[in-house]
């Protein structure tokens, strides 16, 4: 237990400790408080994790933990530049890492962003970009800098299988001969920088998938148009064992409601020589096996008739398949693996409030494993277990901030639409609650692609600690309920997916849960255009809207991505016809009665904050009443303490205002 006191008292340099009390101003700050963590990583041998986490000014740090001594893990890394993110590091051996870190440059007002991996010895010291470096002939920039497609080359320690786009050269007056351009794949020693070419670069190869084990067996092609925009399609290849021959295995397709059909290859088991991919099964997205041996034959591995199978579950250096999770009224894995079944069972039994567990990482040989359990009321712990003495160890918290506070169950709920559709949602009242004549919120979900899902959400949980009642409707245009519930997407079946949201809003008040004259709406993203339309839909429903990052002009969106490849991706994503007058916020401002408070990072790359700023001035012009809040150097998630702070602080004090609740 000493490494974990020396984990913890680590955690609280850079984090406050809980304050005493819970006014608004305390509240917000501790909600507002970034993760305590963002990435841990298990070394191969099992005995050292790297742990990523946030700074108070908004930079990283990279932590190294020695669990084998008492001690405190030692910083071996700062990345303290705002325009700068560190997002992951793992190890590549036990005494090496492997980090990538994101860079956003501001060119002629567009922001534009950068990946770069690099490597670096576990005590920090002799760091050197993994990313190949281009020479000054090279014609273009490197946008993406590469991944790693495999870390367990067999006999070959310190070497990994790294994607790389190669540029194309300016060859003239040289006897230089080009590499070829494209997307190929290294084999890269990650502390000699030593590089060896193992698949040539190809124009459209968008993607390799290796077995884990050093064999790239799937390529993925993306087409592009004369112009360079991509077709919406993808071509898959692999190769039977032993062979360098490719031959065809799938195609994927967007439709016109922005779904993708067609079996989609994630991951290569080379024993049993499968891809395990997901495709649709009646309606609902399911896994399957598909034999690499040139049969083509195909398994079902894992489906249902209620809701999609969404996410694979791979673990270790090898990243070896162990299971498939699905969304229910909770998130379900269903492990192959009999072993990880069985421990996951008993560690949800063990473990205080039956949390939801989730393996993170693990050692070389799966003997030492890291692990995640968190519920609607817990944030969520990081802990380590030892197969071979079966013990137990708690090692971080993701919320130091919050612990010991009384937090609010989230309960699943359905309430009937005005067709009389019964909608899934989570309701989430303030602890201790009879749930009558509260404030209320609504909060639909970003994406549109996305659905909410049972569990700890720092949004919801200060709203409900402030008094609110919070509902999170899956309205119809939502992921993960098959194909006929997603319909053509929250933007072009807006109708239904709004009107879901409204019909939210009123099944609270006829359920005496919310007072009709103290109902408010606030989203993220495709939520906060979700709020901004609500009240263009109906006008008199909700008393206050608050919208974070929020789109507004579907026409806007679409021009936003004209000169980006996937422009014809989001061009059929948001379609045409009357929807794009009729569903745009800010085209219809002079129909919403209600107060608007807008917040928006300025380097805003998913939704532009041009988009906020077009809706400020529409309701401006239509003399509504609006506030728009302006972050600076800050992007789609806001990922401040100070933003988010003042993002949970003045849309309190807005929305009491609103209502009419004295402040307090």
């Amino acid at each position: 237990m000493r490494i974990i006191r020396g984990l913890l008292a680590t955690a609280a340099v850079t984090l406050a400790m809980p304050a005493a009390g819970q006014d608004a101003a305390t509240l917000a700050q501790r909600f507002g408080a970034l993760e305590s963590i963002r990435q841990l990583s298990m070394s191969p041998g099992g005995n050292y994790v790297s742990i990523v986490a946030p700074d108070k000014t908004g930079g990283q740090v990279l932590y190294l933990a020695d669990l084998t001594v008492p001690g405190l893990p030692k910083a071996i890394m700062r990345q303290g530049q705002p325009d700068q993110q560190l997002r992951w590091c793992e190890f590549a051996t036990d005494t090496r890492l492997v980090c990538m870190v994101t860079l956003q440059m501001d060119e002629g007002g567009e922001t534009l962003n950068f990946s770069r991996l690099f490597s670096m010895a576990t005590d920090g010291t002799d760091v050197k970009q993994l990313s190949a470096r281009n020479g000054g002939r090279s014609l273009g920039r490197v946008f993406y800098g590469g991944g790693i497609i495999d870390w367990d080359l067999p006999g070959k320690p310190g070497k990994v299988l790294m994607s790389r786009v190669f540029l194309p050269q300016d060859t003239s007056g040289t006897n230089i001969r080009s590499k070829g351009e494209g997307l190929g794949v290294e084999e890269v020693d990650v502390t000699t920088l030593s590089r060896k070419l193992i698949e040539k670069p190809r124009s459209e190869a968008s993607e390799y998938i290796s077995d884990g084990h050093g064999n790239v067996r799937i390529m993925g092609i993306t087409p592009r148009d004369a112009d360079g925009y991509l077709r919406g399609k993808v071509s898959y290849s692999y190769r039977k064992p032993d062979s360098r021959e490719w031959e065809g295995l799938a195609k994927v397709v967007q439709s016109d409601a922005g779904l993708w059909g067609g079996f989609e290859p994630y991951a290569v088991d080379g024993a049993r020589n499968v891809a395990y991919g997901f495709d649709d099964n009646n309606g609902y997205s399911a896994l399957f096996a598909m034999s690499l041996d040139g049969l083509g034959s195909k398994e079902l591995v894992l489906g249902r008739n209620d809701v999609d199978v969404d996410s694979l579950i791979q673990i270790g250096p090898s990243n070896r398949v162990v299971g498939a999770s699905y969304a229910t009224e909770r998130r379900m894995i269903e492990f192959f693996d009999p072993e990880l079944k069985k421990l996951a069972a008993g560690l949800g039994k063990a473990l205080p409030g039956k949390p939801a567990i989730s393996f993170v990482d693990s050692s070389a040989d799966e003997s030492k494993l890291l692990l995640f359990a968190s519920s609607d009321v817990d944030p969520g712990q990081f802990y380590r277990y030892d197969k071979t003495a079966r013990k137990l160890e708690p090692l971080l918290p993701v919320r130091a901030e919050l612990a010991g506070m009384k937090l609010a169950e989230m309960k699943p709920i359905t309430f009937a639409a005005a067709d009389g559709t019964q909608i899934p949602g989570y309701l989430t009242l303030p602890p201790g609650s009879a749930g009558k004549n509260l404030p209320a919120i609504v909060m639909p979900h970003g994406g549109p692609g996305s659905r909410d899902e049972w569990g700890f959400d720092w949004l919801v949980q200060f709203y409900a600690l402030r008094g609110y009642a919070v509902l999170q409707p899956n309205f119809r245009g939502s992921a993960g309920y098959g194909n006929a519930w997603f319909r053509r997407n929250g933007f072009q079946s807006w109708r239904t997916a709004i009107g879901d949201v409204n019909d939210a809003g009123r099944w609270l008040v006829s359920q005496g849960i919310a007072a009709p004259d103290k109902l408010g709406i606030l989203g993220w993203s495709y939520g906060g255009y979700a709020a901004l339309q609500s009240s263009v839909l109906d006008p008199g429903l909700f008393k206050a809207i608050v919208a974070i990052a929020p789109v507004t002009d579907l026409e806007g969106l679409r021009a936003d991505r004209i000169d980006y490849a996937d422009y014809p991706l989001v061009d059929r994503l948001i379609g045409t016809g009357a929807h794009i007058r009729e569903g745009s916020p800010a085209r219809n401002a002079g129909q919403i009665k209600a107060p608007v408070l807008l917040f928006h990072g300025d380097q805003d790359t998913n939704v532009k904050i041009t988009q906020s700023r077009l809706m400020a001035d529409r309701l401006r012009d239509a003399g509504k009443q609006v506030e728009l809040v302006e972050f600076q150097k800050l992007d789609h998630y806001l990922q401040s303490n100070a933003a988010r702070t003042r993002l949970l602080s003045q849309s309190d004090a807005f929305l009491r205002k609103a209502m009419g609740i004295p402040a307090n």
